[in-house]
Protein backbone atom coordinates (compact mmCIF):
# COMPACT_ATOMS: atom_id res chain seq x y z
CA UNK A 1 0.00 0.00 0.00
CA UNK A 2 1.50 3.34 -1.05
CA UNK A 3 1.96 6.20 1.38
CA UNK A 4 -0.52 9.07 1.44
CA UNK A 5 0.28 11.86 -1.08
CA UNK A 6 2.11 14.70 0.65
CA UNK A 7 2.62 18.35 -0.28
CA UNK A 8 5.42 20.46 1.21
CA UNK A 9 4.50 24.14 1.11
CA UNK A 10 6.54 27.29 1.76
CA UNK A 11 9.84 25.43 1.83
CA UNK A 12 13.33 26.57 0.96
CA UNK A 13 14.00 24.18 -1.90
CA UNK A 14 17.71 23.34 -2.18
CA UNK A 15 18.35 21.16 -5.20
CA UNK A 16 22.00 21.15 -6.31
CA UNK A 17 21.20 18.97 -9.33
CA UNK A 18 19.10 21.78 -10.83
CA UNK A 19 21.01 24.65 -9.22
CA UNK A 20 17.92 25.94 -7.39
CA UNK A 21 18.10 27.42 -3.89
CA UNK A 22 14.99 29.39 -3.13
CA UNK A 23 11.34 29.27 -2.12
CA UNK A 24 9.09 26.62 -3.50
CA UNK A 25 6.77 23.68 -2.96
CA UNK A 26 6.87 19.97 -3.76
CA UNK A 27 4.30 17.19 -4.13
CA UNK A 28 4.99 13.51 -3.38
CA UNK A 29 2.73 10.83 -4.80
CA UNK A 30 3.23 7.04 -5.13
CA UNK A 31 6.77 7.23 -3.84
CA UNK A 32 7.94 9.78 -6.39
CA UNK A 33 8.15 13.53 -6.80
CA UNK A 34 4.93 14.31 -8.68
CA UNK A 35 5.45 18.05 -8.97
CA UNK A 36 7.91 20.71 -7.87
CA UNK A 37 7.46 24.46 -7.99
CA UNK A 38 10.39 26.87 -7.88
CA UNK A 39 9.32 30.19 -6.45
CA UNK A 40 5.59 29.51 -6.40
CA UNK A 41 2.99 27.09 -5.10
CA UNK A 42 1.38 23.91 -6.41
CA UNK A 43 -2.03 25.38 -7.18
CA UNK A 44 -5.20 23.73 -5.88
CA UNK A 45 -4.66 20.46 -4.00
CA UNK A 46 -7.15 17.62 -3.52
CA UNK A 47 -8.47 16.71 -0.08
CA UNK A 48 -6.55 13.42 0.08
CA UNK A 49 -3.18 15.17 0.22
CA UNK A 50 -1.39 15.66 3.54
CA UNK A 51 -0.12 19.23 3.83
CA UNK A 52 3.28 19.84 5.45
CA UNK A 53 3.81 23.53 6.23
CA UNK A 54 7.59 23.90 5.98
CA UNK A 55 7.69 27.50 7.27
CA UNK A 56 10.89 28.19 5.37
CA UNK A 57 12.71 25.02 6.41
CA UNK A 58 15.10 23.51 3.88
CA UNK A 59 13.67 20.75 1.69
CA UNK A 60 16.52 18.93 -0.04
CA UNK A 61 17.33 15.53 -1.53
CA UNK A 62 18.15 12.93 1.09
CA UNK A 63 21.86 12.64 1.75
CA UNK A 64 23.99 9.98 0.03
CA UNK A 65 26.78 8.77 2.34
CA UNK A 66 29.52 6.83 0.57
CA UNK A 67 31.42 5.56 3.63
CA UNK A 68 29.50 3.74 6.37
CA UNK A 69 30.61 0.85 8.55
CA UNK A 70 28.29 -1.45 10.47
CA UNK A 71 28.96 -4.43 12.67
CA UNK A 72 26.63 -6.68 10.70
CA UNK A 73 27.55 -9.26 9.65
CA UNK A 74 29.93 -10.47 12.32
CA UNK A 75 30.02 -7.76 15.00
CA UNK A 76 26.42 -6.88 15.68
CA UNK A 77 27.28 -5.54 19.16
CA UNK A 78 28.79 -2.49 17.41
CA UNK A 79 25.97 -1.80 14.98
CA UNK A 80 23.29 -3.69 13.13
CA UNK A 81 21.99 -2.85 9.69
CA UNK A 82 18.75 -1.79 11.36
CA UNK A 83 20.37 0.52 13.92
CA UNK A 84 22.51 2.07 11.18
CA UNK A 85 19.35 2.58 9.12
CA UNK A 86 17.60 4.27 12.05
CA UNK A 87 20.58 6.58 12.61
CA UNK A 88 20.73 7.42 8.92
CA UNK A 89 17.01 8.23 8.78
CA UNK A 90 17.30 10.48 11.83
CA UNK A 91 20.16 12.30 10.10
CA UNK A 92 18.40 12.85 6.80
CA UNK A 93 20.62 10.27 5.07
CA UNK A 94 18.54 8.21 2.64
CA UNK A 95 21.29 6.20 0.88
CA UNK A 96 24.35 4.61 2.48
CA UNK A 97 27.25 2.61 1.08
CA UNK A 98 28.51 -0.13 3.41
CA UNK A 99 32.24 -0.74 3.70
CA UNK A 100 33.30 -4.34 3.00
CA UNK A 101 35.49 -4.99 6.06
CA UNK A 102 32.82 -7.02 7.85
CA UNK A 103 33.03 -10.64 9.03
CA UNK A 104 32.83 -12.26 6.56
CA UNK A 105 34.38 -9.67 4.29
CA UNK A 106 32.15 -8.59 1.40
CA UNK A 107 34.42 -10.15 -1.23
CA UNK A 108 32.04 -12.37 -3.17
CA UNK A 109 28.60 -12.13 -4.73
CA UNK A 110 26.84 -14.21 -2.06
CA UNK A 111 27.72 -11.71 0.68
CA UNK A 112 26.59 -8.79 -1.50
CA UNK A 113 23.30 -10.63 -2.01
CA UNK A 114 22.92 -11.22 1.74
CA UNK A 115 23.35 -7.50 2.50
CA UNK A 116 20.82 -6.49 -0.14
CA UNK A 117 18.21 -9.04 0.98
CA UNK A 118 18.69 -8.15 4.64
CA UNK A 119 18.26 -4.42 4.09
CA UNK A 120 15.21 -4.91 1.86
CA UNK A 121 13.57 -6.73 4.77
CA UNK A 122 14.37 -3.86 7.15
CA UNK A 123 12.80 -1.22 4.85
CA UNK A 124 14.44 1.93 6.16
CA UNK A 125 17.01 3.64 3.91
CA UNK A 126 18.64 2.51 0.68
CA UNK A 127 21.73 0.39 1.37
CA UNK A 128 24.40 -0.32 -1.23
CA UNK A 129 27.32 -2.64 -0.46
CA UNK A 130 30.86 -1.82 -1.53
CA UNK A 131 32.82 -4.93 -2.44
CA UNK A 132 36.36 -5.70 -1.33
CA UNK A 133 38.96 -5.03 -4.02
CA UNK A 134 41.03 -8.03 -2.87
CA UNK A 135 40.16 -11.35 -1.26
CA UNK A 136 39.62 -10.85 2.46
CA UNK A 137 40.68 -7.20 1.95
CA UNK A 138 44.24 -8.47 2.49
CA UNK A 139 45.74 -6.75 -0.56
CA UNK A 140 47.12 -9.95 -2.07
CA UNK A 141 44.70 -11.43 -4.64
CA UNK A 142 41.97 -9.70 -6.56
CA UNK A 143 38.40 -10.39 -5.46
CA UNK A 144 35.65 -11.38 -7.92
CA UNK A 145 34.95 -7.80 -8.93
CA UNK A 146 32.80 -8.63 -11.95
CA UNK A 147 30.54 -11.04 -10.09
CA UNK A 148 30.11 -8.63 -7.17
CA UNK A 149 29.21 -5.84 -9.58
CA UNK A 150 26.56 -8.06 -11.18
CA UNK A 151 25.21 -8.83 -7.70
CA UNK A 152 24.88 -5.13 -6.86
CA UNK A 153 28.05 -3.75 -5.29
CA UNK A 154 28.54 -0.09 -6.26
CA UNK A 155 32.32 0.20 -6.01
CA UNK A 156 35.31 -1.76 -4.71
CA UNK A 157 37.67 -0.85 -1.89
CA UNK A 158 39.67 -2.48 0.87
CA UNK A 159 38.29 0.16 3.27
CA UNK A 160 40.93 1.14 5.84
CA UNK A 161 43.56 -1.29 4.55
CA UNK A 162 45.84 0.17 1.86
CA UNK A 163 46.74 -2.07 -1.07
CA UNK A 164 50.52 -1.93 -0.73
CA UNK A 165 51.48 -4.11 -3.70
CA UNK A 166 51.49 -1.82 -6.74
CA UNK A 167 51.13 -4.75 -9.14
CA UNK A 168 47.97 -5.88 -7.35
CA UNK A 169 46.61 -2.31 -7.34
CA UNK A 170 47.29 -1.97 -11.06
CA UNK A 171 45.42 -5.21 -11.75
CA UNK A 172 42.49 -4.09 -9.61
CA UNK A 173 42.25 -0.79 -11.51
CA UNK A 174 42.52 -2.45 -14.93
CA UNK A 175 40.08 -5.23 -14.14
CA UNK A 176 37.55 -2.91 -12.51
CA UNK A 177 37.72 -0.55 -15.48
CA UNK A 178 36.79 -3.38 -17.84
CA UNK A 179 33.57 -3.88 -15.83
CA UNK A 180 32.87 -0.16 -15.40
CA UNK A 181 33.43 -0.45 -11.64
CA UNK A 182 34.81 2.41 -9.56
CA UNK A 183 37.84 1.75 -7.33
CA UNK A 184 38.22 3.64 -4.02
CA UNK A 185 41.42 3.61 -1.98
CA UNK A 186 42.64 5.16 1.25
CA UNK A 187 45.94 6.99 0.62
CA UNK A 188 48.24 5.94 3.48
CA UNK A 189 51.77 4.58 3.27
CA UNK A 190 51.53 1.70 5.77
CA UNK A 191 55.21 1.77 6.64
CA UNK A 192 54.91 5.38 7.81
CA UNK A 193 51.41 5.19 9.29
CA UNK A 194 51.24 1.78 10.99
CA UNK A 195 50.41 2.08 14.66
CA UNK A 196 49.98 5.85 14.52
CA UNK A 197 47.46 7.51 16.80
CA UNK A 198 48.17 11.12 15.86
CA UNK A 199 49.76 13.32 13.21
CA UNK A 200 53.49 13.94 13.51
CA UNK A 201 54.35 17.36 14.90
CA UNK A 202 54.80 19.40 18.04
CA UNK A 203 51.44 18.41 19.53
CA UNK A 204 51.93 14.65 19.11
CA UNK A 205 55.47 14.94 20.49
CA UNK A 206 54.27 16.83 23.55
CA UNK A 207 51.50 14.28 24.14
CA UNK A 208 53.86 11.33 23.65
CA UNK A 209 51.62 9.75 20.99
CA UNK A 210 52.85 7.47 18.20
CA UNK A 211 52.40 9.51 15.03
CA UNK A 212 52.49 9.52 11.24
CA UNK A 213 53.80 12.28 8.97
CA UNK A 214 51.29 13.94 6.65
CA UNK A 215 53.49 12.83 3.74
CA UNK A 216 52.34 9.24 4.34
CA UNK A 217 49.08 10.31 2.70
CA UNK A 218 50.82 12.16 -0.13
CA UNK A 219 53.22 9.30 -0.95
CA UNK A 220 50.45 6.75 -1.43
CA UNK A 221 48.28 9.20 -3.34
CA UNK A 222 51.13 9.95 -5.75
CA UNK A 223 51.47 6.21 -6.39
CA UNK A 224 47.75 5.80 -6.94
CA UNK A 225 47.57 8.74 -9.33
CA UNK A 226 50.43 7.28 -11.37
CA UNK A 227 48.55 3.97 -11.64
CA UNK A 228 45.37 5.79 -12.64
CA UNK A 229 47.32 7.61 -15.35
CA UNK A 230 48.71 4.25 -16.50
CA UNK A 231 45.35 2.44 -16.59
CA UNK A 232 42.82 5.23 -17.22
CA UNK A 233 40.55 3.69 -14.56
CA UNK A 234 38.01 5.84 -12.66
CA UNK A 235 39.25 6.37 -9.13
CA UNK A 236 37.93 7.72 -5.83
CA UNK A 237 40.45 9.03 -3.31
CA UNK A 238 38.99 7.88 -0.01
CA UNK A 239 39.42 10.74 2.48
CA UNK A 240 41.97 13.44 1.71
CA UNK A 241 42.92 15.11 5.00
CA UNK A 242 46.25 16.92 4.48
CA UNK A 243 47.41 20.01 2.63
CA UNK A 244 50.34 18.21 1.01
CA UNK A 245 48.06 15.50 -0.44
CA UNK A 246 45.72 18.18 -1.78
CA UNK A 247 48.62 19.50 -3.90
CA UNK A 248 48.96 16.06 -5.49
CA UNK A 249 45.20 15.80 -6.03
CA UNK A 250 45.12 19.21 -7.73
CA UNK A 251 47.90 18.19 -10.13
CA UNK A 252 46.14 14.92 -10.96
CA UNK A 253 42.86 16.68 -11.70
CA UNK A 254 44.67 19.34 -13.76
CA UNK A 255 46.05 16.50 -15.91
CA UNK A 256 42.50 15.37 -16.57
CA UNK A 257 42.77 12.11 -14.67
CA UNK A 258 39.38 10.45 -13.91
CA UNK A 259 39.70 11.15 -10.19
CA UNK A 260 37.30 12.33 -7.49
CA UNK A 261 37.96 12.72 -3.78
CA UNK A 262 36.17 12.62 -0.46
CA UNK A 263 36.94 13.96 2.96
CA UNK A 264 35.21 13.20 6.25
CA UNK A 265 33.09 15.52 8.33
CA UNK A 266 35.45 14.76 11.22
CA UNK A 267 38.47 16.22 9.41
CA UNK A 268 36.45 19.25 8.40
CA UNK A 269 35.28 19.84 11.98
CA UNK A 270 38.19 18.96 14.29
CA UNK A 271 41.93 19.44 14.62
CA UNK A 272 44.57 17.76 16.76
CA UNK A 273 44.04 20.18 19.65
CA UNK A 274 40.55 18.69 20.07
CA UNK A 275 42.23 15.54 21.37
CA UNK A 276 42.63 17.57 24.58
CA UNK A 277 43.31 15.34 27.55
CA UNK A 278 43.57 12.16 25.44
CA UNK A 279 39.91 12.12 24.35
CA UNK A 280 39.63 8.79 22.56
CA UNK A 281 36.39 9.83 20.84
CA UNK A 282 38.70 12.09 18.77
CA UNK A 283 40.80 9.18 17.58
CA UNK A 284 40.13 8.64 13.88
CA UNK A 285 41.78 6.80 11.01
CA UNK A 286 43.29 8.82 9.37
CA UNK A 287 44.19 10.69 12.56
CA UNK A 288 42.99 14.20 13.27
CA UNK A 289 45.29 16.78 11.66
CA UNK A 290 46.71 20.25 12.34
CA UNK A 291 44.58 23.38 12.07
CA UNK A 292 46.48 24.35 8.90
CA UNK A 293 45.51 21.03 7.33
CA UNK A 294 41.89 21.43 8.43
CA UNK A 295 41.66 24.88 6.88
CA UNK A 296 43.22 23.58 3.66
CA UNK A 297 40.59 20.82 3.50
CA UNK A 298 37.77 23.34 4.04
CA UNK A 299 39.14 25.52 1.23
CA UNK A 300 39.44 22.47 -1.03
CA UNK A 301 35.79 21.63 -0.42
CA UNK A 302 34.78 25.24 -1.09
CA UNK A 303 36.73 25.30 -4.38
CA UNK A 304 35.46 21.91 -5.55
CA UNK A 305 38.86 20.22 -5.40
CA UNK A 306 37.29 17.87 -2.83
CA UNK A 307 34.08 16.58 -4.36
CA UNK A 308 32.25 14.67 -1.64
CA UNK A 309 31.86 14.67 2.15
CA UNK A 310 31.30 11.40 4.03
CA UNK A 311 30.34 10.64 7.61
CA UNK A 312 33.06 7.95 7.91
CA UNK A 313 30.57 6.29 10.29
CA UNK A 314 32.58 3.73 12.30
CA UNK A 315 30.76 2.47 15.42
CA UNK A 316 32.75 1.20 18.37
CA UNK A 317 31.40 0.13 21.77
CA UNK A 318 32.55 1.88 24.94
CA UNK A 319 34.97 -0.89 25.93
CA UNK A 320 36.89 -0.33 22.68
CA UNK A 321 37.11 3.42 23.25
CA UNK A 322 37.71 3.74 26.98
CA UNK A 323 41.36 2.70 26.74
CA UNK A 324 44.69 4.55 26.64
CA UNK A 325 44.64 6.79 23.57
CA UNK A 326 47.12 4.84 21.48
CA UNK A 327 45.30 1.56 22.26
CA UNK A 328 41.73 2.74 21.64
CA UNK A 329 39.89 1.71 18.49
CA UNK A 330 39.83 4.55 15.94
CA UNK A 331 36.60 5.82 14.43
CA UNK A 332 33.42 7.67 15.26
CA UNK A 333 29.74 7.41 14.52
CA UNK A 334 28.49 10.14 12.22
CA UNK A 335 25.32 9.29 10.31
CA UNK A 336 23.03 11.33 12.53
CA UNK A 337 25.37 14.32 12.89
CA UNK A 338 26.65 14.62 9.29
CA UNK A 339 24.13 17.20 8.10
CA UNK A 340 24.03 19.54 11.13
CA UNK A 341 27.84 19.43 11.38
CA UNK A 342 28.19 20.24 7.68
CA UNK A 343 25.75 23.13 8.02
CA UNK A 344 28.23 24.88 10.33
CA UNK A 345 30.14 26.01 7.24
CA UNK A 346 26.95 27.55 5.84
CA UNK A 347 26.21 29.36 9.09
CA UNK A 348 29.81 30.64 9.24
CA UNK A 349 29.54 31.94 5.67
CA UNK A 350 32.44 29.76 4.52
CA UNK A 351 30.66 27.72 1.82
CA UNK A 352 27.30 28.38 0.08
CA UNK A 353 24.53 26.07 1.22
CA UNK A 354 23.88 24.65 -2.26
CA UNK A 355 27.56 23.71 -2.62
CA UNK A 356 27.59 21.96 0.75
CA UNK A 357 24.47 20.01 -0.16
CA UNK A 358 25.92 19.10 -3.58
CA UNK A 359 28.79 17.33 -1.78
CA UNK A 360 26.37 15.01 0.03
CA UNK A 361 23.57 14.63 -2.52
CA UNK A 362 23.88 15.00 -6.29
CA UNK A 363 27.63 14.53 -6.60
CA UNK A 364 27.92 11.17 -4.78
CA UNK A 365 24.74 9.96 -6.50
CA UNK A 366 26.09 10.87 -9.94
CA UNK A 367 29.46 9.28 -9.18
CA UNK A 368 27.81 5.91 -8.50
CA UNK A 369 25.02 6.27 -11.05
CA UNK A 370 22.32 6.14 -8.37
CA UNK A 371 18.78 7.34 -8.99
CA UNK A 372 19.06 9.74 -6.05
CA UNK A 373 20.28 13.17 -5.04
CA UNK A 374 17.77 15.21 -7.03
CA UNK A 375 14.37 16.86 -6.62
CA UNK A 376 13.45 16.47 -10.29
CA UNK A 377 9.88 15.59 -11.20
CA UNK A 378 9.57 11.81 -11.44
CA UNK A 379 12.58 11.13 -9.22
CA UNK A 380 12.24 8.91 -6.13
CA UNK A 381 10.92 10.91 -3.18
CA UNK A 382 14.04 10.63 -1.01
CA UNK A 383 13.83 13.88 0.97
CA UNK A 384 15.03 15.63 4.07
CA UNK A 385 13.21 18.55 5.72
CA UNK A 386 15.59 20.47 7.98
CA UNK A 387 15.09 23.59 10.08
CA UNK A 388 18.38 25.31 9.35
CA UNK A 389 18.17 27.77 12.23
CA UNK A 390 17.05 25.40 15.01
CA UNK A 391 19.81 24.87 17.59
CA UNK A 392 20.50 21.33 18.77
CA UNK A 393 22.82 19.98 21.44
CA UNK A 394 24.26 16.59 20.54
CA UNK A 395 23.67 14.00 23.25
CA UNK A 396 25.49 10.82 22.24
CA UNK A 397 23.30 8.69 24.49
CA UNK A 398 20.23 9.75 22.51
CA UNK A 399 21.69 9.06 19.07
CA UNK A 400 20.10 6.09 17.33
CA UNK A 401 23.31 4.28 16.52
CA UNK A 402 23.93 1.23 18.70
CA UNK A 403 27.40 2.57 19.59
CA UNK A 404 27.69 6.04 21.09
CA UNK A 405 31.24 7.09 20.12
CA UNK A 406 30.41 10.55 18.81
CA UNK A 407 33.08 13.29 18.78
CA UNK A 408 30.23 15.83 18.64
CA UNK A 409 28.87 14.78 22.04
CA UNK A 410 27.92 17.93 23.98
CA UNK A 411 28.48 20.25 21.02
CA UNK A 412 25.82 22.76 19.97
CA UNK A 413 25.00 22.72 16.26
CA UNK A 414 22.32 24.33 14.08
CA UNK A 415 20.04 22.28 11.87
CA UNK A 416 17.26 20.06 13.20
CA UNK A 417 16.07 17.29 10.90
CA UNK A 418 12.28 17.45 11.04
CA UNK A 419 11.42 14.71 8.57
CA UNK A 420 13.05 12.14 6.31
CA UNK A 421 11.29 10.33 3.46
CA UNK A 422 12.53 7.32 1.48
CA UNK A 423 10.54 6.46 -1.64
CA UNK A 424 7.79 8.65 -0.24
CA UNK A 425 7.64 6.75 3.08
CA UNK A 426 8.23 8.74 6.25
CA UNK A 427 11.12 6.96 7.98
CA UNK A 428 11.80 9.72 10.53
CA UNK A 429 9.72 12.52 11.95
CA UNK A 430 10.14 14.70 15.02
Amino acid sequence: MSARPTAFLNARIVDPASGWDGPGALLVRDGRIADVSHGGDLGSLSADIEIIEAKGAMLAPGLVDLRVKTGEPGSETKETLKSAGLAAAAGGVTSIVLQPDTDPVIDEASVVDFILRRTRDIELVHVYPAGAATKGARGERMAEIGLMAEAGCVYVTDADRPIVDSKVMRRVLSYAKSFGVLVAHRPADPWLSHGAAATEGEFAGRMGLPSTPTFAEKIMLERDLALVEMTGAPFLVDQVTTACALESLARGKAKGLPVMATTSINHLSFNEIDIGDYRTFMKFDPPVRSEDDRQAVIEALASGLIDIVVSAHAPAPAEDKRLPYDEATPGAIGLQTLLPALLAFHHEGRIPLIDLMRAVTSRPAQLLGLNAGTLAKGAPADLVLCDLAAPIVIDADKLRSKSKNSPFDGRMLQGEIRMTLVDGRVVYRV
